[in-house]
């Protein structure tokens, strides 16, 4: 019989590629590229589409509703608080999409690296016989990325990037800060609407009336659009977070090999240890949380 530490389990059975020469990389020295982008056509043309909603949103909450507004105090705090959400949601969109969300090291599943693991007795590694790699406990193949993803929940096409161990932080902000900005326009068009009604439409904006009208309907579709979107996508997320189960892992029902943990450790998990308003910034990467699990794990 072979010893534990010979034992691997293929898939598709493709064990030429377990006699690879190229050298394998150590798991606790790989160090993810300070840029990841994903060259996809379809995500590249969603993430720029994205960007272009928000800067229409952003034109038309500027010129047509809050410059023209006689009320200075109104035009400040709400022109403040728009730009300042719609500022942290791009934010989380960039950080969400050049973020490596846990790429495992391809080509690491070799004799000799496996060896070198010292795996225990009744210990498994599994390999991913498209990218060649040993795929850790709760990893993913994406074909998009063609790499495996730890704790991947799903492709995004909308950030042109998977969703996955290092980068669902800035993803769940990225939910939360569109659904805010779209609640916010929504509601700042219903008041300029009524401050139309009452006042003359020439004096309420500086379009004339029916383009005025156009861009409004247009700015309120997109809002209410995006803010069930966005609304539905983060609610999904922080329940994922709290239950520590993937939306892969919900859709495929696997059964549960980690430890359970509180909804509150697993909160940290995704945002950082301790507390703090970083959490909402996504301009901070999150610190090794308590209870983060180890970045590789094997099945028994």
């Amino acid at each position: 019989m072979k010893s534990p530490v010979h034992r691997c389990r293929d898939v598709e059975r493709q064990a030429a590629c377990l006699q690879t020469e190229q050298p394998c990389v150590p798991v606790s020295q790989h160090i993810p590229s300070s840029m990841w982008f994903i060259r996809d056509a379809c995500g590249i043309v969603c993430g720029v589409i994205t960007w272009m909603l928000v800067f229409y949103a952003e034109f038309v909450v500027l010129f047509v509703m809050l410059l023209p507004s006689k009320n200075l105090t109104y035009s400040l705090v709400n022109g403040t608080v728009f730009n300042t959400l719609a500022f942290l949601a791009l934010a989380s969109h960039f950080r969400a999409m050049c973020t490596d969300p846990g790429a495992v090291p391809t080509g690491n599943a070799t004799k000799e690296y496996i060896e070198s693991l010292q795996l225990k007795p009744g210990q498994v590694v599994y390999k991913c016989p498209k990218c060649c790699s040993i795929k850790p406990d709760r990893a993913h193949h994406c074909s998009v990325c063609k790499r495996c993803i730890r704790k991947m929940d799903h492709h995004c096409p909308w950030v042109n990037n998977c969703v996955g161990e290092n980068n669902q932080k800035y993803f769940v902000l990225f939910t939360m800060y569109i659904a805010l900005i779209s609640l916010h326009s929504l509601v700042m068009v219903v008041f300029h609407f009524l401050y139309c009604f009452e006042d003359d439409w020439t004096k309420c904006s500086s379009f004339s009336p029916p383009a005025t009208v156009i861009l409004l309907i247009l700015l309120c579709f997109e809002a209410l659009l995006f803010l069930i979107f966005t609304s539905v996508m983060f609610g999904t997320q922080v329940h994922s977070i709290c239950t520590d189960e993937t939306g892969i892992e919900q859709l495929k029902k696997e059964e549960k090999r980690w430890g359970k943990k509180t909804k509150w450790m697993n909160t940290k998990a995704v945002f950082g240890h301790p507390f703090s308003i970083f959490w909402f910034l996504p301009l901070t990467q999150p610190g090794k949380a308590h209870g983060k699990a180890e970045s590789y794990q094997y099945v028994v």
